[in-house]
């Protein structure tokens, strides 16, 4: 049987799939949910694939836990396949939107980002041992924390990631096309201290800071580059206790991103040298790179072209994008390491309430994961 024959037909039991997993909500701060939805993925993987040759459950502290499935293959080397299974949603969303099957669409919190590609993944090595097909040894990667900038897993993706003959990152695709370049990611926040004073009877002994933020927000607002692909957000601020009174405390939230690596440098420069017109107001910047550009290498470049063979040997025509979202490969690709993103779904939505999967798309991209996992033997 050819591997799309083989693919289309394993539609129906992959739907199946994604809605045992879309049904266990997995939203990145609850921890209890998050044990139980990688439970779930566990049994799925496992009553497909078998007992793993090896497995590794890092524990993820206050964020969801990292599990390791590791199943040899039939060639030499070894495969990292990356999925998150925590998602943007907080859990009871599901109970006024629920998974629904329509048409030709899948939808459901988390559908899109990134349970079909997780789902896919483990699909993908069980259609090369049914059909019998050559394939590298596979190290499935699942993490609970990438929404949230993968604080407690990064260190075991980089780790994971070391030596393999390729990093494939099941995060849903941008129209079909795969991810050969991502933006770079900063978290920062901006606290302002000034002086409490009553806004009417004694306004001078003020020092507003939240006037002074104003002035910073200005600042950042045009810190961005066209040029350079560079973005600055302010995305959240508060402050202020009262109307009537000049507000103490004020701060806000920014979210950077960047394409150009330099760019980070100049970025934190312009927070080191943040100023405002009264002396009397302190400023405090916290926060850090979440993850670094992920930009082409020579070994993500072969890989590309590599699965660009595969999808056209099946008829296709696979794009690449750049795109400003980040994920994990990120972490990989900034080490040098061969990794292609943008594995997983066609659909829209990351994020949103239309989030969304395009059904007859799956069975393609099952088949160009296991075409390009048979190419790597």
């Amino acid at each position: 049987m050819l591997i799309t024959d083989w693919a289309r037909q394993a539609l129906p039991a992959m739907l199946d799939d994604l809605r045992a997993v879309v049904e266990v909500e997995t939203h990145s701060y609850d921890k209890a949910m998050l044990v139980k939805g990688l439970r779930a993925i566990r049994a799925r993987a496992v009553g497909h694939l078998g007992t793993p040759d090896d497995e590794i459950l890092h524990e993820g502290g206050q964020h969801g836990d990292i599990l390791e499935l590791y199943y040899r293959g039939t060639a030499p080397g070894t495969v990292l396949m990356l999925s998150h299974y925590d998602t943007v949603w907080p859990t009871g969303t599901l109970a006024n939107w629920p998974f629904t099957v329509v048409d030709d669409k899948a939808t459901g919190p988390g559908v899109f980002d990134m349970k079909t590609g997780l789902v896919q993944s483990v699909w993908a090595l069980h259609g090369l041992r049914e059909l019998g097909l050559p394939h590298p040894s596979v190290r499935f990667l699942f993490n609970g924390d990438e929404e949230i900038g993968s604080p407690a897993s990064r260190e075991h993706i980089e780790r994971a990631s070391e030596d393999v003959l390729a990093t494939l990152v099941f995060e849903a695709s941008m129209d079909g096309a795969l991810k050969t370049a991502r933006k770079g990611v900063g978290l920062f926040n901006v606290s302002v201290t000034g002086v409490e004073a009553h806004a009417g009877l004694d306004p001078d002994a003020g020092a507003n800071a939240i006037h002074a933020l104003a002035e910073i927000v200005t600042t950042l607002a045009t810190a961005g580059s066209r040029e350079f692909g560079t973005t600055v957000n302010v995305g959240m601020i508060s402050g202020g206790t009262g109307l009537n009174v000049a507000a103490g405390r004020a701060s806000c939230g920014i979210d950077v991103r960047v394409t150009d690596p330099s760019e980070m440098g100049r970025i934190d420069d312009i927070f080191d040298e943040l100023q405002v017109s009264d002396p009397r107001v302190k400023i405090s910047v916290t926060g850090e790179w979440n993850r670094p550009p992920m930009m082409p290498n020579p070994g993500s470049e072969r890989l590309f072209k590599e699965a660009r063979e595969v999808a056209s040997g099946f008829g296709w025509l696979v794009d690449e994008a750049a795109v400003g979202g980040a994920s994990d490969g990120n972490f990989v690709a900034a080490l040098g390491r061969p990794v292609l993103d943008g594995m997983g779904a066609v659909g829209d939505g990351a994020h949103a309430r239309h989030e969304h999967v395009l059904i007859d798309h799956i069975p393609e991209r099952l088949s160009l994961s296991m075409g390009l996992l048979a190419a790597l033997a």
